[in-house]
């Protein structure tokens, strides 16, 4: 299964491999990523394979949610077809 993990908050060092590493660590596949900075904020979108996980997709998008408090990011994760029905209207 495929989902969508987004994050969004002030900019600052060390957020990708904060990220990456919380997600090796649950054995959670990155296939794609795409970051940018806007002026002060960084936004970050990955696509990511969740067919070898240790958690499942809602624990997962608890805990990210959790790990973002924690940096100062808004982290959300989505299934990747309810991502695309979202936007796709």
């Amino acid at each position: 299964m495929r989902a969508v993990l987004t994050v969004v908050g002030k900019d600052k060092t060390g957020i990708i491999a904060k990220v990456s590493g919380f997600l090796a660590e649950r054995k959670v596949n990155i296939l794609d990523i795409s970051q940018t900075i806007l002026q002060d904020y960084f936004a970050m979108i990955m696509l990511v394979d969740l067919s070898g996980a240790s958690e499942s997709l809602s624990t997962l998008a608890e805990e990210c949610s959790e790990m973002g408090k924690k940096i100062g990011m808004s982290i959300h994760v989505q299934h990747e077809e309810i991502f695309n029905a979202m936007h796709n209207v």
